[in-house]
């Protein structure tokens, strides 16, 4: 038998490549049911006591995936929800940056007739967290709570925003675990930590998605190896859940992912929007390209939190 070299060792790089790339898990099929098995396909167990993240929804939002839907899910890992309030301020029309008025809603819409939910900074001080090789911010303040968990599972509704251009899993690690003054750090690129304020000194289409992306890679150092997505394909609007007015969805629902890569999902669910035919990607995709909301993907690929490359499997 004779071997060629070079095309052994082209074989050899072939295989580590394909080894080094992300597994996504996707399917088309959007139940209760469905996320359960795709959480079970990554073949993780996530310990201890587990956050679990979502998105809660604004006052008034017609598009948030509602706690029927994740219910099978959260119960699956006996997870509690987690939370934090948010920075925008009583003019938004949302009543999620007060504790009080906060808790009620998730009531309302509700979580807590199902579920333990946690509002992690309804309580200071905030928790600080330190970003050794930020792009924009040097740390990061979150809801001191996150501290009382050993893993987290991030169940992210991917869908458009009004200033990040698309929230998937690197917005619910960044934005979605900051606390009050964290967000205003994050949207201010470390300027200030006034919720106020922030909306004056707003950091540029460049700055924003790199203080995302600083802020989330804490989140993914800190619980390295416990942590498991999903994201969910549904209701896509070029809005985010924290509209209290958003867009009705302009695209089709696509389907239900899953990783251990929050780069990664990310990319995966933005590619299936790029490829798709659903003539409905045009508004979205200028959403996304307006904000610069890749790179938010490309910085945090770059910060060490995952890798673009990924291996889509689905099931």
């Amino acid at each position: 038998m004779i071997f060629w070299p070079h095309v052994l060792n082209d074989q050899i790089q072939e295989r580590e490549e394909w080894d080094m790339k992300a597994k996504v898990y996707f399917t088309k099929e959007i139940t209760p049911e469905k996320v359960v098995e795709m959480y079970q396909a990554l073949g993780v167990e996530l310990p201890g006591k587990v956050a679990v993240k979502v998105h809660s929804g604004e006052k008034g939002n017609q598009n948030f995936l509602r706690p029927e839907f994740w219910r099978p899910m959260v119960e699956k890992v006996q997870g509690t929800i987690v939370e934090c309030n948010t920075a925008y301020g009583d003019a938004s029309g949302g009543v999620r940056d007060h504790t009080e008025s906060h808790l009620k809603l998730l009531e309302e819409h509700g979580w807590t007739k199902y579920f333990d939910v946690d509002l992690m900074d309804a309580e200071g001080p905030d928790v600080i967290w330190p970003i050794s090789n930020g792009k924009i911010l040097k740390e990061n303040h979150l809801g001191k709570n996150i501290e009382n968990y050993d893993s987290m599972l991030v169940l992210a509704h991917f869908k458009g925003h009004p200033m990040g251009g698309y929230g998937g899993a690197l917005k619910q690690l960044s934005i979605g675990c900051a606390s009050r003054a964290g967000k205003a750090l994050i949207h201010s690129g470390g300027k200030t930590d006034d919720r106020y304020e922030t909306w004056n000194q707003h950091a540029s289409k460049t700055a924003f998605p790199e203080a995302m992306a600083d802020a989330a890679a804490s989140v993914v150092e800190h619980f390295k190896g416990k942590i498991a997505f999903i994201n969910v394909m549904k209701n896509l609007s070029v809005d985010c859940d924290c509209c209290a007015v958003a867009e009705d969805p302009c695209m089709k629902d696509i389907g239900i992912l899953a990783s251990t890569d929050p780069v990664a999902i990310d990319q995966a669910c933005m590619d299936l929007v790029i490829h798709s035919d659903d003539p409905g990607k045009e508004h979205f995709m200028e959403r996304v390209n307006s904000r610069n909301g890749i790179h938010t993907i490309e910085a945090a690929e770059e910060l060490g939190s995952g890798t673009r490359e990924y291996e889509l499997i689905q099931l």
